[in-house]
């Protein structure tokens, strides 16, 4: 463990009796033992209610008076001012508008059929394994299931029954779908000082099948205020969504509500047209919406990535919402749908919500940004969180992104052109990726989902069916390759990678080539490899070794997308042990949030990914070959300006002074296998990280910069069975700072180890793991 401290500016001594605010309706007692005074944080409880002060933004102080009427915490005061300036009050008299929707969480079919083909019982015991993790579920579609065989988009059918492990069939039912609206209970608060935060506790929630508490955490040096409920389940496969913002906020002459479209133009709406019935969504670009109230404006956003669970397309649903719900009151926030976007009906099956695992601790997180000024600005400065929703460059890498259903080559071969810009290059480029890998997805005929040969794969029919599969297959590659090159240049890098499903490595299976490489499917009397006419050499592929052959020889890599679910449900498991899993170019697997978030998680795919990674590193502790890499993946289908790129999708930093050449990306792929890149959400990077030392004396150096107030990081290690977690709080850190962590660590008896760090929103980064010399 070691002790972290901020580099601080002068703090302005901030004196609780620098203002005066009028009683509070009740009083209610805060509970004051853990709160430490520090200079620019302070609280004071008393008959009038709980009264914070902070150093906020450079030259700025904020006030947050919160009294208990009624058995609700109201926000009766927030105001902010410059240097020793006048206060000026953002809102006054404000109750925190929570709403949530839960249904039935169900395994997908999807989820189920590689568990068959791997001979597992589909029973209540391995069911509850993966239930949590799915991809295709729509907890709150009660649309009656569609006839076998006529699901459109990737054929995917709705959840099934299955009684002995207690999931009911479809359609679903009303009775599974809770709606419910925050109900306060509250008596008191407890207050506690972390670092430089101040944290509040309003015990006494109930929020349909949650029960719990609504928090506050302040943060010095920023204006920024983290507002949550923090609710717990005893229900069994709760699935659920959640609306949070602020309502009873008073209507003036002055009073706006402002946003900007998917187009990026700035909306407003003056609050002058009727009363509300319901809340009104808004497609905002930045999940961002801002009022403004007299002197100032506050902005309601979400956690920029856990607030999204998987989907296929990232277009803008509506994440933001106001509603007028008087003549002279309002409300406004963030909000999730109750549906897929409505023209996309292939999708509509796959809006899964999040995860409540019972027990856990749910949170439903808004931050709220008060500010001096307009609405525009309260906006602009809250996109600083996100870097204006761009990956932020950092010298010396590029930025990475794979696994993108963008249908390249198909859309280059209607339009008749390898030339035609598709509008996702545009969109990609705009997020700050300059290396993307779509994936062209092949169905292979030869092998069921885990692996095994079908029965049935040289029949007569099945032969034509190969043969019409692999021309198609052929020609489809040289799209690829052609549109890669002719939109590749100096700053913008396309590798036309391809994903197998019913492949013969079990799960699916994600190649990324060095160079451009034509394969097929290997028919009776093919050799392994041959020269075509049109497309030269040509590999043919009959199992396993044939496909790690020809991996070895173009120098590709392998990667498994979505582990442990979807179609790798049950995998890497239950290909560990097999040769070509330890093999060099097998490098790891593809590492996205969502397919199973749990709403608890503190780091994003907290549940699915980081374990495994750390199974994967103690599985071959011991054997002489590299450890396995994580390698950020989107998921999403065809995307365009506009789409929620940077919510959506995770990258990877790759050292690489510059962008290799499409015709040979062998730069690219050694660096990927030497595992020297990072996994980033965007907000926290780490450029650089080494183990110092040995034994007793090693210790782990890392620097690291981040924008949200950082949370903590950790030191991973493992001896080869077990997996040891050191965590190191970094609450002492300012927002938007940069540390040199060099943390003590015991190395004796360990074989591998892995840094990582994690800020207040769940966003995060993690080097790959790292071999410890013997």
């Amino acid at each position: 463990m070691i002790r972290v401290s901020a580099t601080r500016a002068a703090f302005l001594f901030l004196s609780m009796s620098a203002f005066a605010l009028p009683a509070a309706a009740q009083s209610a007692a805060c509970n004051m033992a853990g709160y430490k005074p520090a200079d620019g944080l302070t609280a004071e409880s008393d008959a009038n209610g709980l009264r914070i002060m902070w150093a906020a933004d450079a030259g700025q102080s904020a006030r947050l008076q919160i009294a208990v009427q009624n058995g609700a915490p109201v926000i009766q005061d927030l105001s902010l001012r410059r240097g020793d300036g006048a206060w000026t009050p953002i809102v006054t008299n404000v109750t925190p508008d929570y709403a949530v929707v839960s249904g039935l969480r169900r395994i997908s079919n999807q989820q189920l059929a590689p568990l068959r083909d791997l001979k597992i019982p589909i029973n209540k015991e391995n069911v509850d394994k993966y239930r949590f993790d799915p991809f295709w579920d729509a907890p709150l579609l009660r649309a009656k299931p569609p006839a076998p065989g006529a699901f459109p988009g990737n054929s995917i059918p709705p959840p099934e029954g299955i009684p002995e492990a207690g999931q009911p069939g479809l359609p679903r039912d009303a009775s599974e779908i809770q709606r419910a609206s925050i109900v306060y209970k509250v008596a008191g608060c407890v207050v506690r000082s972390e670092g430089a935060r101040l944290v509040v506790d309003y015990p006494g929630v109930e929020l349909g099948v949650f029960n719990g508490l609504l928090r506050f955490t302040v943060f010095r040096g920023t204006n920024m205020i983290r507002q949550e409920v923090v609710g717990k389940t005893t229900k069994e496969w709760v699935a659920y969504k959640y609306d949070a913002g602020l309502k009873g906020l008073a209507i003036a002459d002055t009073s706006r509500v402002a946003w900007r479209d998917t187009a990026n133009n700035w909306q407003d709406y003056k609050l002058r047209g009727a009363v509300n019935g319901a809340s009104v969504p808004l497609r905002a670009a930045n999940r961002l919406v801002a009022v403004e109230q007299g002197g100032g404006a506050i902005a309601a956003f979400p956690p920029p990535h856990r607030f999204f669970w998987s989907r296929e397309i990232a277009v803008n649903v509506g994440y933001n919402y106001y509603r007028k719900d008087a003549a002279g009151s309002y409300a406004f926030g963030v909000r999730q749908n109750e549906y897929e976007d409505h023209e996309h009906e292939t999708f509509q099956e796959n809006w899964s919500l999040f995860s409540a695992r019972p027990g856990t601790e749910q949170l439903m997180t808004v931050f709220l940004y008060p500010n001096l000024g307009k609405a525009e600005e309260a906006i602009g400065k809250s996109l600083a969180f996100t870097n204006g929703d761009v990956y932020r460059p950092l010298p010396g890498y590029q930025v990475m992104s794979h696994h993108y259903h963008m249908d390249m080559s198909q859309r280059l071969e209607r339009a008749g052109s390898a030339d035609v810009k598709l509008p996702d290059f545009m969109a990609l480029k705009s997020a700050g990726i300059n290396i993307i890998a779509p994936v062209d997805a092949v169905q292979m005929s030869l092998w069921n989902e885990s692996g095994d040969p079908l029965p049935n794969a040289t029949s007569p029919e099945a032969l034509k069916r190969r043969e019409t599969t692999n021309a198609r297959r052929l020609a489809i590659t040289k799209w690829a390759i052609a549109g890669s090159k002719a939109h590749s240049d100096d700053t913008f890098l396309i590798l036309p990678a391809q994903e197998l499903f019913r492949g013969p490595l079990g799960g699916h299976t994600d190649l990324i080539f060095s160079k451009p490489v034509f394969w097929d499917e290997r028919l009776p009397g093919q050799p392994a490899e041959e020269s075509h006419p049109e497309y030269g050499k040509v590999y043919h592929i009959g199992g396993a070794e044939d496909l790690m052959q020809m991996v070895r020889k173009e120098n590709a890599i392998i990667s498994m997308p979505h582990p442990r679910t979807k179609g790798s449900t049950g995998f890497p498991d239950a290909v560990k042990d097999r040769p070509y899993f330890s093999d060099p170019h097998y490098n790891g697997f593809g590492g996205r949030w969502g397919m199973g978030i749990d709403g608890s998680e503190r780091r994003l795919c907290d549940y699915r990914c980081w374990p495994l990674l750390d199974e994967m590193s103690n599985w071959l502790a011991d054997k002489p070959v590299p450890l396995k890499r994580v390698l950020s993946i989107s998921e999403v289908y065809d995307q365009a300006p506009g789409d929620d790129v940077y919510g959506s999708s995770p990258v990877t930093y790759v050292p690489l002074a510059k962008l290799p050449s499409p015709d040979d990306v062998t730069p690219l792929i050694e660096v990927l296998k030497a595992g020297y890149t990072f996994w980033s959400s965007g907000e926290v990077l780490i450029p650089s990280f080494e183990v110092q030392g040995s034994g007793r004396q090693a210790k782990v150096v890392a620097d690291v910069s981040w924008t949200f107030p950082l949370e903590f990081v950790e030191v991973m290690s493992g001896d080869g069975k077990t997996t040891t977690r050191q965590i190191i709080p970094a609450t002492e850190l300012a927002p938007f700072g940069t540390h040199r962590f060099e943390i003590p660590f015991d190395a004796r008896g360990k074989k591998w180890v892995r840094f990582a760090a994690w800020d207040v929103a769940a966003n995060g980064a993690t080097v790959q793991p790292t071999r410890l010399a013997r």
